[in-house]
């Protein structure tokens, strides 16, 4: 349960859906790089844990909605306050990465 909670695609559904329930196609359009493949088995899995359901409205095509359970919205606030810490501190992240990276080029070549 903890990998799907801390995977970045459920989470950024979760923030998406965490005020009003979203069709699939906004929920592709409003997460940049997500394919069509692994939103699909996003929202499954978390249909599957119970943190959101699936509903098909019967027009031409099919209306799908998805949007937090009871369950998903006692998990939306912690990882609203995840994805806060994370942005607040991209910045740090990313220059603490650049220089593991700048250095790991010649220092960690024997690292088993």
């Amino acid at each position: 349960m903890l990998s799907r909670i801390g995977d970045k695609w459920s989470v950024l559904v979760i923030m998406l859906i965490r005020d009003r329930s979203r069709r699939f196609s906004e929920l592709k359009r409003d997460i940049g790089g997500i394919s069509q493949r692994m939103l699909t088995l996003t929202l499954r899995n978390l249909e599957r844990d119970g943190l959101v359901t699936r509903t098909v409205t019967p027009s031409i095509p099919p209306r799908v909605d998805y949007e937090l359970t009871a369950l998903g919205h006692s998990l939306a606030e912690p990882v609203q306050a995840l994805g806060s810490w994370a942005f607040a501190h991209m910045a740090q992240i990313d220059a603490a990465q650049a220089r593991y990276d700048a250095g790991a080029a010649g220092t960690r070549a024997g690292d088993p």
